[in-house]
């Protein structure tokens, strides 16, 4: 019987940890939510949770690889696991952006911080491992869903302005 690597585990584990806040966000704001106006190709509310299981395992567990492979923070894999803890933070903080604070502007403009990194996150995941960096290529399918989804939501749902 093979030994359950823990290292791994938490590596897996650990970007679902801003998922959970995220959840808990969004489920506090889900009558705000319901009320706006949708874009066209919104996937339904039930979906995301196991979207962002997918993701948030596939990217935790190409990082592993990338640790592994690039020994760890003082080899080559220090830049791009900087990179990805940078994308991860951009990433949690966007649901406190759109859901909590109702600002989808700066949301959008945090999506292209995330997308940057996720881009760069990518290539240089790929350059340690081949695998890992192909684990990321959901993501980033996501991340164009996200953020025309992110933009249509913002046009077609402007701030109310006050009448005087």
């Amino acid at each position: 019987m093979q030994e359950i690597n823990w290292f791994a585990v938490a590596f897996i584990v650990l970007p679902h940890t801003g998922g959970l806040a995220g959840g808990i966000i969004t489920k506090k704001n889900i009558f705000w939510y319901n009320g706006l106006k949708k874009p066209f190709g919104t996937p339904p509310s039930w979906s995301f949770s196991p979207i962002w299981t997918i993701l948030y395992s596939s990217m935790g567990y190409a990082s592993y690889m990338v640790y592994r492979d690039g020994h760890g923070f003082d080899g080559p894999a220090g830049l791009p696991l900087i990179i990805y803890g940078i994308n991860l933070l951009a990433n949690w903080t966007w649901t406190p952006m759109f859901f909590a604070r109702k600002n989808m502007k700066l949301a959008l403009y945090n999506m292209q911080l995330i997308n940057a990194t996720a881009l760069c996150m990518a290539y240089l995941f790929y350059k340690i491992n081949t695998t890992a960096g192909l684990l990321i290529i959901p993501y980033l399918t996501w991340l164009v869903i996200s953020t025309y989804l992110n933009y249509s939501f913002m046009i077609k749902n402007p701030p109310k302005t006050a009448t005087n």
